[in-house]
This record gives C-alpha cells, sequence and structure tokens, in this order.
C-alpha cells in the first residue's frame, strides 16, 4: 500500500497548490462564489460534471449495475436528457438571471421570504449530506483498502477545506476539471481492460442470455423480483421523473451562473452531456463484468454490502500494479468534487443572502465593503468544512446507524417536495410568490404520510409510490395556484414579468463584465494537469510487464495532452496588450450590475 498511499499524497497536494495558483484570482465576492461570470465554457462544464457524481457512483450504482445489469441507467439517461435540454435553452436562461446564487434567483422569482426560507433549509441539510458522503467514503475505503477511517475524514475535508477556501470558486472548478481528467482516464482503461478479459464486447452481451444472469439483466424487471420492486416500468418512470426535474427546477441555476454568458453556458452543458453520456458508458462496464466473473467471490466478502465492493474488487484484480492508487483518487475526486461546489454554494448564500438580511433586520446597512465580505467566505468555508468533518467523523464513530438512516430518510420525505415548486415556478408563469408555499405544502401531504407509516404502522412506502403521490399533490397544488394567480398584488407580478424578461435578454460579457480571464484559466490549469501527468510518469518505473507499462503510459499521456491543448487554448487567447507574465496580476474587480445588487421586496 506504499504506493497508493505517496500516489494518493502527491495528488492531494497538487490540488492544494491548485488552489493556491487560483488564489489571486478570488479578489471579490463575485470571484469567490461564481467565479465574478468569467468561467469559460470548458471549465464550468467539467466542474458541473464532476459535481454530479460522487463515490456512490462506483458503490451504490456500482452495486446497482451487478445486481440488476442496465436497467439503472435511467438515472443517466434523465441526467443527459437534462443537460441536452441545458444546451438547447435552459444553461443560457440561467447564466442571463445575472445572479450570484441560486438563492438570488428564487428571490426573483419567489421573493424574499422564499429566498430565505431555501437558505436556512440549504444550511440546515447541505452540509449533512455532504459529511454523509464523505463518511461513507472513507467507510468504503477502509473496509475494502484498510485506510484508517477518522484519518480519511480529515485528509479529505481538510483538502477540500484548504483549496475551497484559497480560491473559492476557481479553486473548485479548476480541481474539478483535473479530478476529471484522471478519473476519466483511469476508469476508461479499467473499461477497457474489464472488456479484454471478458473476452471483448460481444462475450460480454452474451451473459446477459445466459440463463443464470438473464432474469436479473433483463431491462425491465418484474415486481417483486427486487427489493422494493425497483427496476420495475413503475420505478423507471418514476426515477426519470424525479431525476430529470431535480435537474432542470431552480435549484440547479447555480451551475451556469459561474460562466461567461448564455452562448458559453451552452457550450457548458453540452460538455457535461458528452462527459455523462461517455461516463454512464465506461463506469458500469467493471461492475457487470465483475458479476459474470467474480460473482460469488465478491459475495463472500465480509462486508455490509459486498456488492458495494465489485468496482474496486475487479480493478484489483486487473490494473497494473500502481494504477490502483489512481482509481483510489478517482472515487476520492468524485466525492471531493461533489463536497467543494456545495461548500462553495452555501458560503455564497451566507454572504450574499444571509448576512445582508440579518443586517438589514438589525437595522444596519446590508452593503457591507469587499474586505468584509471576503473575510465572511473565508471564515464561512471553514466553519462549514470543519462542520462537515466533525459530523462524517460523529457517523463514523456511532456504533447503530439509526441516525443514517434517519437522515436517508428524511432526505427522500423532504428532498422532493423542497424542489417540486421551483420546477413549477420557472416552466409557469402564472404561479405568485405564495405558491412556492402551498405547492411544498402540498408535496409535503403524501411525504408525511409515508413517514407515519413507516415509523408508526409499520408500513413501508417504495420510493416510486411516495414520488407518485408527490408528483400527483403537487401538480394539483399547481393548477390551484394558477387559478388564483389574479389575488397576486400588482407588484408581484410586476417582479415576475422583470425575472421572465431577464432570463431572456443575452448577456453582454464586454458591456457587463468585460476582463476575460480566458488565458489565465487555461494556463493555470493547462500546467496543473501537465504536472499531474509528470507525477503519475513515475509509475512507470514500479514493476510491471510491458502490457502494464503501457496503460499507465497510455493514462500518463492522454492527460499530458490535454494539459498542451488547454497550454495551446491559452496561447491563442493572450491578450495581445498584456505580456503573459502579468495577466493575474491585471485582473479586476467586477463591477456588479445594478440589477445585481438591488435587493427587491415582495
Amino acid at each position: 500500500m506504499t504506493v497508493e498511499y505517496l500516489t494518493l499524497g502527491g495528488y492531494l497536494i497538487i490540488l492544494v497548490l491548485l488552489g493556491l495558483g487560483f488564489r489571486r484570482m478570488a479578489a471579490t465576492m463575485s470571484d469567490f462564489v461564481r467565479g465574478g461570470g468569467r468561467g469559460t465554457w470548458w471549465l464550468v462544464g467539467s466542474s458541473m460534471t464532476m459535481a454530479g457524481i460522487s463515490a456512490f457512483t462506483f458503490t451504490g450504482n456500482g452495486s446497482a449495475a451487478f445486481e440488476a445489469g442496465p436497467t439503472f441507467l435511467i438515472i443517466y439517461v434523465a441526467n443527459c436528457t437534462a443537460y441536452l435540454i441545458g444546451w438547447l435553452f435552459l444553461g443560457a436562461w440561467y447564466r442571463q438571471t445575472r445572479a450570484y446564487t441560486v438563492a438570488d434567483v428564487i428571490r426573483a422569482r419567489f421573493g424574499t421570504a422564499v429566498e430565505q426560507f431555501s437558505v436556512y433549509s440549504g444550511l440546515a441539510l447541505a452540509p449533512l449530506s455532504s459529511a454523509i458522503q464523505l463518511w461513507a467514503l472513507a467507510m468504503f475505503t477502509t473496509a475494502v483498502f484498510g485506510f484508517p477511517l477518522t484519518t480519511t475524514i480529515i485528509v479529505i475535508g481538510g483538502v477540500v477545506v484548504a483549496y475551497s477556501t484559497l480560491g473559492g470558486r476557481w479553486a473548485v472548478m479548476a480541481t474539478d476539471f483535473v479530478q476529471g481528467v484522471v478519473m476519466m482516464s483511469i476508469t476508461t482503461v479499467m473499461a477497457i481492460l474489464a472488456l479484454y478479459h471478458i473476452g471483448g464486447l460481444g462475450q460480454f452481451f452474451s451473459y446477459f442470455t445466459d440463463p443464470r444472469f438473464v432474469d436479473d439483466f433483463r431491462l425491465v424487471k418484474e415486481p417483486g423480483q427486487f427489493n422494493n420492486d425497483r427496476f420495475t416500468w413503475q420505478w423507471i418512470i418514476v426515477i426519470f421523473l424525479m431525476q430529470i426535474q431535480g435537474q432542470i427546477s431552480l435549484n440547479t441555476a447555480g451551475r451556469f451562473l459561474a460562466v461567461k454568458d448564455g452562448r458559453e453556458a451552452s457550450r457548458a452543458s453540452l460538455l457535461a452531456f458528452i462527459l455523462m453520456f461517455a461516463g454512464s458508458i465506461i463506469w458500469f462496464i467493471p461492475p457487470m463484468v465483475a458479476r459474470f466473473m467474480y460473482g460469488d467471490e465478491i459475495m463472500a466478502q465480509d462486508l455490509s454490502n459486498p456488492s458495494e465492493s465489485a468496482y474496486s474488487y475487479i480493478a484489483l484484480q486487473l490494473l497494473p500494479n500502481g494504477l490502483m492508487g489512481i482509481m483510489i483518487a478517482a472515487m476520492f475526486a468524485a466525492t471531493m468534487s461533489s463536497m467543494d461546489s456545495g461548500l462553495n454554494v452555501q458560503v455564497g448564500v451566507i454572504v450574499r443572502n444571509l448576512i445582508p438580511r440579518l443586517r438589514s433586520g438589525l437595522g444596519l446597512n446590508p452593503d457591507i465593503s469587499n474586505r468584509a465580505q471576503m473575510l465572511i467566505c473565508y471564515i464561512s468555508t471553514l466553519l462549514i468544512g470543519g462542520f462537515i468533518v466533525i459530523c462524517a467523523i460523529l457517523f463514523a464513530r456511532q456504533q447503530e446507524i439509526i441516525l443514517f438512516d434517519a437522515f436517508l430518510l428524511i432526505g427522500s420525505v423532504i428532498g422532493l417536495p423542497l424542489a417540486f415548486p421551483k420546477l413549477m415556478g420557472l416552466w409557469i408563469k402564472r404561479i405568485p410568490f405564495w405558491s412556492y408555499f402551498v405547492i411544498f405544502g402540498a408535496c409535503m401531504a403524501p411525504s408525511l404520510v409515508s413517514f407515519y407509516d413507516s415509523r408508526i404502522n409499520g408500513i413501508s412506502w417504495t420510493i416510486q409510490e411516495r414520488a407518485m403521490w408527490i408528483f400527483i399533490w403537487g401538480t394539483a397544488a399547481t393548477l390551484v395556484c394558477m387559478a388564483l394567480n389574479r389575488f397576486s398584488t400588482a407588484k408581484q407580478r410586476e417582479q415576475i414579468d422583470e425575472f421572465f424578461e431577464t432570463m431572456h435578454t443575452p448577456v453582454d460579457f464586454d458591456k457587463e463584465i468585460g476582463d476575460s480571464t480566458d488565458h489565465a484559466q487555461a494556463k493555470l490549469v493547462g500546467v496543473s494537469t501537465l504536472f499531474m501527468a509528470a507525477a503519475a510518469s513515475f509509475l512507470l518505473f514500479l514493476p510491471n510487464d510491458w502490457t502494464g507499462r503501457l496503460w499507465i503510459a497510455g493514462i500518463v499521456l492522454s492527460i499530458a495532452a490535454i494539459g498542451m491543448a488547454l497550454l495551446l487554448y491559452a496561447k491563442r487567447h493572450r491578450p495581445p496588450e498584456e505580456p503573459p507574465e502579468s495577466i493575474l496580476e491585471e485582473l479586476q474587480p467586477e463591477t456588479p450590475l445594478a440589477a445585481e445588487t438591488a435587493t427587491k421586496s415582495e
């Protein structure tokens, strides 16, 4: 394991250095929480993809692939469909809101009360969600690879907090990009090795009709075949609707707020579609091959859920010496990219939407200096990051998992009701401010009934049953709110009209923001990617046969090729009036638009 420790150590150090490299670009609150609205399509698109996956991709979803074949891919079909919608128009709409945070978008659509409700509910739930992801990753790596549990939590959490504090949103996007390059490289090699091991693509698909696997690997399962009627037609339809509604509601606007303009937002979403589509194929071939080739050995492991180790098990069997460290790094990257994005989002709403409102309520001037805003950003990042790490350690040290199960139940009960009115508010103009709470209350009704039945009556609702009734009640409440829209005030209707008008007005980057940093972004990320390739090249000196060294060389060259492509991109986008050495020194803080800084009341 010495090689794996050295590989991971070098990998984590590079991430911190990358955050340090972007520190000078996070000069204002806007820079810290949304990259100043200057992000390039390739940087935002790759970050968007990485933020959408976690270690659960390789554990929980890998387990579903191992047990039931390709049916669970309906989740990724929904993700890809949402990214296509983002490419066609939705990404541009979100960027054109000209908001700094998702809470800004919610305030513009639903008013201050809903904004504050979203702020406080997000601050309550998001850090716990990140803590559970961090804890789950640490538990997995401890069980499979023998890593110290508490140490793993502290190290991963500490690294994320370090680069997020140093460089803000810039560091988050840059590290997501580099981690994405590493993850896609190693998982592509893993998929190829798995197919080669089983005898090729044709042999792989032949197992789908093998009598031992045919029932489990058919696309649509029979009711009762799996627990809670998973993978049936009803499950497929409801899961698709659940997943896509979560991807195209106002909650996801934050993905696009860092990009330069609507055109770049569309390109970012297209890149995310391409990466997610490719990932949907290459990430889940190995666990299916593991079922065909090592099913009995995997299920015989002394683990609480041995099927969740399918990906790591086959990786240990097939990867050349030294590459397992990169594979572990890829699993770390998946969780770290979700954690850093969530951390940055919560810091943004604190400094932008929470502190000014509290100051205003105390009779103080809600406007504070840039220096004070940056100080709040740093302190909030450290505090929330520390809270996430502490919660993850507490989860890990408990002997019972009741708290963990309870949080997952609460998340499934309240998550969809929180998101559904935001979906309706985006696509339906004729619902007033107060409709959010009416629709949310209607969606909570079946959730509360299901919770009561589960805890009191011992009757378990399946996720598709709960979601179906939430959709029905939420839709009915939406229709009622549309019918009562005429009772909303003229001022509210005027603000809603202004929201949709702004959302459909293209951003003029040169006039509204200016000071393009395309060159600086590509140069810093390109150099970091080359440095990552150089570090990985040391694995070539480990004892391996010639085929193992070829696979390592392929990974190194693929990472290096992307780094060189970024440097060429940087060269083409070098500002002609400035020498390349001084581009970072010439970055100027963005002057916020009046429309973005004005706080509107109901």
